[in-house]
């Protein structure tokens, strides 16, 4: 589980993001991001309905990306609010295809 100050949850701060942010793709994933004045970085998920009608299947999804995200934590720079965004295909990749996306997203962003 990712720790409570590791989170975006507010509305204002996801739309901040949009609109300010720099985005980077890589396979099916998305990943958007803005530096925050913070020491810490901040993370939000979005898996729409495009990708399952169940919600089952999407609430997995996102708990795979929030565990790589937190094994991840300790070697990204400080200080960026980070939202990444499934996209339809990424259901069925397995963990470690989607560890490898992650790690290339994060390499392409320069924050690790």
């Amino acid at each position: 589980m990712l720790v409570k100050i590791n989170r975006l949850k507010k509305k204002k701060d996801f739309e901040l993001i949009f609109k300010k942010g720099k985005g980077f793709k890589e396979d099916f994933l998305v990943l958007k991001m803005i530096r925050n004045n913070l020491k810490q970085n901040r993370f939000g998920f979005i898996v729409g309905g495009k990708i399952s009608k169940k919600a089952s299947l999407r609430n997995k999804i996102k708990r795979r990306l929030r565990e790589l995200v937190r094994i991840k934590l300790k070697k990204i720079k400080k200080g960026f609010d980070v939202i990444l965004i499934a996209q339809p295909g990424l259901e069925n990749k397995d963990f470690w295809d989607i560890e490898e996306v992650i790690s290339k997203l994060f390499s392409k962003a320069k924050i690790i």
